[in-house]
């Protein structure tokens, strides 16, 4: 098992964050919203991609680029996609974020600045199978990723150890045909997820019980972190498990009712850039040294 070791910028940032968070803002149950579920400091952001930290260009703006490059000089900062890694890792270091990334909707762990996998759960191999032969039968786009690469077509396939499978853009009918068709196999969860860049959906594919909360769960217990001192941010329905753990919740302005429900602090949408202002007006704030000893 491998340990992160924070920076000594993010451990000092963590002793600052402690000294600030007071209950001038009340978020869910009356709580200080500076403050964690865990009632500690703000230790990490977790942050979904598309239509979060990327608008449907999918593209960094500079003003979400710079807002998040800044906080992740102070605390941890981990994309949680459904894209494979090489995407991931990309964005990541488009930023300059050095925590580790979470990818494949929860299904891998990478080291941005290596391509290293610090952890992965795959698919059981028969289940891989048994979506990518539907998905083809049935003229479906897909994308199916391995340990060390991916594919998009039943002919370049090489084997069923897949980590991650996606049907991809699809109607939300076809979608929900897909779900309903390849749901309940057995260790397999089976998300649908919006597309916000082609305005179309996407159905992912992994071991029953990976999801992007389960991998976050995971990353903050390599960094040494407690998952309810962690901060989530994110638009879909695959980012419902993330936004579950994690101690405060940013949700953006176009996500469903059923995200905004759970949030903590709603965003204006990526297009907006939504991310850069809840960072400048919720997170960055309390990070600075003395900034909860005033009073209203």
């Amino acid at each position: 098992k491998k340990l992160y070791r924070p920076s000594p910028n993010e451990r000092t940032a963590s002793t600052h964050s402690e000294q600030c968070l007071d209950s001038r803002l009340l978020g869910r149950g009356g709580g200080a919203l500076g403050k964690t579920a865990g009632g500690a400091l703000i230790g990490a952001l977790i942050v979904d991609l598309d239509g979060t930290l990327i608008d449907p260009s999918e593209r960094v703006s500079a003003r979400v680029k710079d807002a998040v490059g800044k906080l992740a000089r102070r605390i941890p900062v981990s994309i949680a996609t459904g894209r494979e890694s090489r995407q991931t890792i990309e964005y990541a270091n488009q930023i300059g974020l050095t925590s580790p990334q979470i990818c494949d909707g929860g299904a891998r762990i990478v080291n941005p600045s290596s391509a290293e996998i610090l952890w992965f759960s795959p698919l059981d191999p028969a289940n891989a199978e048994r979506v990518v032969r539907y998905l083809h039968r049935n003229g479906v786009a897909l994308m199916a990723t391995y340990p060390a690469g991916s594919v998009k077509s039943m002919a370049e396939v090489n084997g069923w150890d897949m980590v991650r499978v996606s049907a991809l853009d699809m109607t939300e009918e076809t979608a929900n045909a897909v779900v309903a068709e390849l749901s309940g196999y057995g260790d397999m969860q089976v998300v649908k997820v919006y597309l916000p860049y082609n305005d179309l959906w996407a159905v992912d594919f992994t071991r029953v019980g990976v999801d992007k909360g389960a991998a976050a769960g995971q990353l903050m217990s390599m960094m040494g972190t407690r998952i309810e001192d962690t901060v989530a941010a994110g638009d879909s329905y695959n980012d419902l498990p993330l936004l579950g753990v994690c101690g405060l919740r940013i949700v953006m302005g176009n996500a469903p009712d059923e995200l905004k429900a759970l949030a903590d602090y709603i965003a204006p949408t990526a297009e907006e850039d939504g991310l850069a202002q809840a960072i400048e007006e919720f997170i960055l704030p309390w990070l600075e040294p003395g900034a909860g000893n005033s009073s209203n």
